[in-house]
């Protein structure tokens, strides 16, 4: 679940722990002006399309108010990205980064302050802040085992996503649904597209908002040097 890029700020907007009612008028595509366009070129044929980054990443989830569509660096730009002009392979490849590290800073998040009261491994031995504990556990002798294993689950994620590299570089195959890897043990994807759209805001909000608050936590603890409680 661990990304190794940049969680770039698609359709950031301010951290909400939930989203305002979603209509099915509010995600229908005919409401968004067309992700591709014609040509602007005298030797291109009038009929051939060029795909609009900028657009296309507006009808993704992730956009709600007060901001609404945020991107100040302009990763999805149609003509100065990140890389030039962003493909529809790299804005999926940006919008997973940026669902994984919302995953795992969610669980961090929930995780840094809760093993600092509650830490029973190794014996119970091990109180000290968060942010240097894992120096205190057996583990440190064995760091490039627990980054395997890391690095075995992101491949596993890779394979069944990613476009061929050799081609497209760093871009997600557009039969790719972002963050979902088939694992719902519980039973709460919705079936219905309104429903899934509102939840995947949601999910991305709340990620966001975690990503905000495990770095202002870890930040904390690394000036002061103490736990949070």
């Amino acid at each position: 679940m661990l990304a190794a890029g940049i969680a770039a700020p698609l359709g950031f907007s301010a951290p909400a722990v939930a989203t305002p009612t979603i209509s099915k008028a509010a995600v229908r595509m005919s409401d968004v002006p067309p992700v591709f366009s014609v040509v602007d070129d005298p030797n291109a044929k009038e009929e051939d399309p060029v795909f609009n980054p900028n657009t296309f990443v507006q009808t993704l989830p992730g956009i709600s108010g007060p901001l609404g569509f945020f991107d100040p660096a302009g990763f999805c730009s149609s003509e100065n990205g990140a890389d030039g002009a962003a493909t529809e392979g790299k804005v999926r490849f940006y919008r997973e980064v940026e669902l994984k590290h919302c995953r795992v800073a969610m669980l961090a998040a929930l995780g840094y302050p809760v093993a600092e009261q509650f830490h029973p491994l190794f014996g119970g031995n091990i109180d000290v802040p968060s942010f240097s504990a894992f120096q205190q556990t057996p583990l440190q002798t064995f760091w490039p085992a627990v980054v395997f294993v890391i690095a075995v689950i992101e491949v596993f994620s890779i394979i069944p996503a990613f476009e061929n590299p050799n081609v497209e570089g760093w871009a997600i195959k557009s039969s790719h649904v972002a963050g979902d890897y088939g694992f719902d043990p519980l039973g709460l994807k919705p079936s219905d597209p309104t429903e899934l759209y509102a939840m995947q805001t949601k999910e991305l909000n709340n990620g966001r908002l975690a990503m905000i608050a495990i770095a202002g936590m870890v930040a904390q603890e690394g000036a002061t040097g103490a736990k949070l409680f």
